[in-house]
């Protein structure tokens, strides 16, 4: 009986990303066709366990310009598009996606930013350089139950001497209970 190697999958206007997650993959095996059907099968661990799958993804490919990387940790396949858009979702039919296929975060683009490399992060124009002062914060709260109460720090100095106080106190406490010889 063969098992089901995890999948993660990611998607652009022009290709999907599918990474079949098996290291030490031995005798891989990739086809695709022009209608959209993905098939892999390899062995792979200590005792040459058998892994096959079958995905029939959510449209039509371009298997010519599709390319397909067997590497030691995974099987990296990039696969054109046949038509630029976006897909509903990475598999055909109304069927729930199977629990071995995964998003791939790492190379994941919205939809509306789909320019740039996967890492980039597009955050809108925001200008982080004023959270170093926080200059506003608060003014606009109202509800503290402490507005007019004075919090006082507790002095680490303060502290210390009390802390040196006690301690030699109780060494003098040790010293005189201990029997005399």
């Amino acid at each position: 009986m063969s098992r089901l190697p995890e999948v993660k999958w990611a998607e652009r206007l022009d290709k999907v990303y599918l990474t079949v997650m098996l290291p030490d993959a031995k005798n891989a095996k990739v086809n695709l066709e022009p209608d959209g059907v993905f098939t892999f099968s390899a062995t792979a661990g200590a005792e040459n366990h058998s892994f096959e799958l079958k995905l029939d993804l959510h449209d039509k490919v371009n298997v010519e310009e599709s390319k397909i990387n067997i590497g030691v940790r995974s099987i990296i396949c990039v696969i054109e598009k046949a038509e630029r858009g976006w897909w509903k979702k990475l598999l055909r039919g109304d069927d729930k996606t199977p629990h071995y296929v995964k998003v791939d975060w790492d190379k994941w683009v919205d939809d509306d930013d789909d320019t740039g490399p996967a890492g980039d992060l597009d955050l809108g124009g925001m200008d982080f350089s004023k959270f170093g002062g926080m200059e506003g914060m608060g003014e606009d709260f109202d509800d503290s139950d402490d507005e007019d109460q004075e919090v006082e720090k507790p002095e680490t100095a303060e502290k210390a001497e009390v802390v040196e106080e006690a301690e030699e106190a109780h060494q003098e406490v040790k010293t005189e209970a201990a029997p005399s010889s």
